[in-house]
């Protein structure tokens, strides 16, 4: 098969990462018969220097011709200053909106070989820590009306019944996949949209008998996170209360340089990146750990492409790279031995 692919690789490590996932990409290819071919386009901060503006027109329409896109990071304190319309993270929202993705999928992953880095205690995350987060990604109070008054301001949280439906069915189709048990994280008490959001799992609840289905008010979910993670296997929530779990999700972990995300729609299409940040003080220096932009593009393999023997040979050749003992700095431990950006990815890219 052959797959057209929009690298968008951004700022700082985003080069670094993008380009060692790549190595493993291609190796992915020869081994299993594929082709994938990739162009890599301008976005975020390196976009502002050459055009002025986070992302252009032409950028948006190769991204939407594409099979998928991959994203290193946006960003940066070189552009701290500049205007908010033009903010190298505008990319990202044009990106979303423009490509009609509306399901964030945030895998909180705890491998094995890492559960030194895990702030938690060893009675609490056990064996480890797997839960993925289905964040809400183009509606909520992100998206919702705002503005100033002239002593206050407003933001807005709305959302549609179609909005709520289509990101829970996600939930569900997931959940179904795994374990089977999904929390749906609201704030019903008090939030009229929160209200809505809870009927809607309910009612869909029926169409998926086989998913245990249980509720928490958002408070409660994060204070969950820390006392209990195991508990939770898929966790379905908006935009605004998903960007803060997912956050403290990847944290319990304890290693946030490994987590992969995917930003899906209604087809085939999505964009895959890591979660971490731009890091531009270890840009170039071969320090940046490419494993969570790795892991990104096996998540690419097995949502988009439907490839799921081709996305475990990745996993598994990560998980193989672990446990030979070679580690980033970022991950690294007494015993264990050091590697950089481009070695670590030449290891995983053998192991395929």
């Amino acid at each position: 098969m052959n797959y057209e692919l929009a690298l968008v690789p951004g700022d700082g490590i985003g080069p670094d990462v993008v380009g060692e996932s790549m190595k493993v990409l291609e190796a992915v290819g020869r081994k299993y018969g594929h082709t994938f071919h990739a162009t890599t386009y301008p976005l975020g901060g390196c976009s502002i220097d050459t055009y002025g503006v986070p992302m252009t027109d032409e950028v948006l329409k190769a991204c939407q011709k594409s099979d998928s896109v991959l994203l290193g990071a946006v960003g940066g304190p070189k552009w701290d200053h500049v205007d908010s319309s033009i903010r190298p993270e505008k990319a990202l929202l044009g990106l979303r909106k423009g490509l009609g993705l509306f399901c964030n999928l945030r895998p909180a992953l705890m491998y094995p070989q890492l559960k030194g880095a895990c702030p938690l205690k060893d009675e609490i995350v056990g064996d480890g820590l797997d839960i993925m987060v289905v964040r809400e990604l183009t509606g909520g109070i992100y998206f919702g009306k705002r503005g100033t008054t002239a002593d206050g301001a407003f933001d807005t949280m709305e959302y549609s019944r179609m909005e709520i439906e289509r990101i829970v069915r996600k939930g569900f189709e997931i959940a179904m996949k795994r374990h089977k048990r999904l929390c749906s994280v609201d704030k019903a008490n008090i939030l009229a949209s929160s209200q809505l959001w809870r009927s809607i799992v309910e009612s869909m609840a029926k169409e998926y008998p086989e998913v245990a289905v249980s509720h928490l008010y958002v408070d409660n979910a994060s204070m969950q996170l820390v006392r209990n993670p195991r508990q939770f296997d898929v966790i379905v929530t908006c935009n605004m209360f998903g960007d803060i779990l997912s956050d403290e999700a990847s944290q319990i972990t304890g290693s946030i340089g490994m987590l992969p995300s995917a930003s899906l729609g209604v087809g085939t299409k999505g964009m895959y990146e890591p979660i971490h940040g731009s890091a531009p003080d270890i840009a170039g220096k071969n320090i940046a750990n490419p494993l969570a932009t790795i892991l990104s593009v096996a998540m690419m393999l097995r949502y988009s492409f439907s490839l799921e023997k081709e996305a475990k040979a990745i996993e598994d050749a990560v998980g193989k790279t672990l446990d030979d003992g070679y580690r980033t700095t970022d991950i690294y431990s007494d015993g264990m031995k050091k590697v950089g950006t481009r070695e670590m990815g030449d290891l995983v890219k053998e192991r395929v």
